[in-house]
């Protein structure tokens, strides 16, 4: 994903208040383990979760909560049409378990 320059600070603000009702239905949807990084040179925010093997992650953007996340966060970030926000799919180059 992508933060817009000099949202650093108002990101992180709104994270730390995560709205109580999306962090329940990121749970009951099988979300475990969250954090989303920044590189601070580019701004890139990148996203690590590990699902529960039962997560049911595809239900997520049409849910009523996660639009408006979506919606007041876009001022934010680089986002697609419908405010969801741009991703880009990263190629693995190592992994050690």
């Amino acid at each position: 994903m992508q933060l817009k320059p000099g949202n650093v600070e108002e990101y992180r603000a709104r994270h730390d208040a995560i709205w109580p009702e999306l962090s329940a239905l990121l749970t009951e949807s099988g979300v475990r383990d969250y954090a989303i990084f920044l590189d601070e040179e580019t701004h890139a925010l990148f996203a690590v979760m590990n699902p529960t093997p039962d997560a049911r992650l595809e239900a997520l953007p049409d849910h009523p909560v996660m639009r408006r996340w979506w919606d007041w966060m876009a001022p934010l970030m680089e986002v697609e049409a419908d405010n969801r926000p741009c991703e880009w799919p990263l190629q693995l180059m190592f992994r050690m378990d």
